[in-house]
């Protein structure tokens, strides 16, 4: 299943709004708003926008006294629309309870959380954040990556420990300058971690669903070729089926003790449990990760290893990308209520 990602301009943004402003009058009673459900209360990240507030009838489950199930069936028939918070699983359960359904917004890239093939059955749009979080997620991508090899976390410990002018100097790291970086998934966010790591002169090569006819990069369809003709491995793909634990004992091998993987896509695309073993064990050079298997739970057993750099899935926490989002929400909202096309919806090719 290919996954394809419109992003809008600015401009196109800015004449949705406008165009839902014209359409609503200033009036209008609450009750005759359109409905928009949230399930759980906004982040200081996913705060909801004035604009959203001011236009829409906005439903907010966790305020009811009622039970979430009570919830949704006295409001069934006048939910047209879901905005997610976070990674809530929306199930069939959750969907047969919202007959009226017609538009999930989800403010992540990734649609692992959704049952996609209930919503293609009952012909619910589902909208993402399109490829706002592309450049912070690649920034940290490569900068995971560089602190692996230079050991820069590590170093940084090993001062603050007063160790410096006991045990002297701090052991070498590695060059990235021709490195060979495997790629695995080169969507928007492997372009951007590609084009970095080329202005470092690093040899890029990939792993897709598809080869991509306009990359000039080396195509390789099999994850465990590309692990054996690269010294790194990140990973930017999206969660499904076919990538749980794509990234497995076998293409750890292939990758071998020089190795180095770094994570940005989803935790359970790696078997995690494998990759504590070959790294506690030296089978594995390094690793670098933002995302984990079973967040905020991180396996123990990666505290005292200097060889891997740890972040608490925080990519995309920028006030930059808060303000793309926000706009993007705003968009897909209110191109969904004036019957215009959204502006980032998630299609099968």
């Amino acid at each position: 299943m290919e996954f394809c990602l419109q992003i809008p301009t600015r401009q196109e943004a800015k004449m949705a709004r406008l165009q839902f402003r014209d359409a609503n009058e200033d009036d209008v009673p609450s009750e005759e708003l359109p409905h928009l459900l949230l399930i759980h209360p906004p982040s200081s990240f996913t705060r909801l926008p004035s604009e959203i507030c001011e236009k829409f009838r906005v439903l907010k489950a966790w305020e009811s006294p009622l039970s979430l199930d009570q919830f949704l069936i006295s409001h069934a028939r006048s939910i047209q629309a879901l905005l997610i918070r976070g990674f809530l699983m929306i199930n069939t359960d959750i969907l047969q309870q919202l007959p009226a359904l017609k538009l999930i917004i989800t403010i992540s890239v990734g649609v692992n959380h959704i049952d996609m093939a209930e919503c293609r059955r009952r012909g619910i749009s589902v909208t993402n954040a399109g490829s706002v979080y592309s450049e912070d997620v690649a920034d940290i991508a490569v900068g995971l990556y560089i602190d692996v090899l230079r050991k820069l976390s590590a170093a940084d410990r090993y001062v603050r420990q007063g160790l410096w002018s006991s045990k002297g100097n701090y052991p070498f790291g590695s060059k990235l300058g021709g490195k060979r970086v495997g790629i695995v998934g080169l969507g928007s966010i492997g372009l951007e971690v590609a084009k970095r790591l080329e202005a470092f002169g690093c040899i890029i090569s990939y792993n897709s669903r598809r080869e991509k006819p306009t990359s000039s990069y080396p195509f390789y369809s099999i994850i465990s070729e590309l692990a054996a003709n690269s010294d790194a491995l990140i990973i930017c793909c999206a969660l499904t089926e076919q990538t749980h634990h794509m990234i497995n004992k076998e293409v750890f091998a292939s990758l071998g003790r020089d190795g180095v993987i770094v994570n940005v896509g989803r935790g359970a695309i790696i078997d995690e449990k494998e990759l504590v073993k070959c790294l506690v064990s030296g089978k594995i050079r390094g690793a670098g990760f933002d995302v984990f298997e079973n967040e905020p739970q991180v396996p123990e057993e990666l505290f005292t290893l200097d060889n891997v750099v740890l972040s608490p899935h925080t990519a995309i926490f920028t006030p930059e990308s808060l303000q793309s989002v926000k706009e993007v929400l705003i968009a897909n909202v209110e191109a969904f209520f004036l019957n215009k096309p959204l502006v980032t919806p998630v299609m099968d090719e």
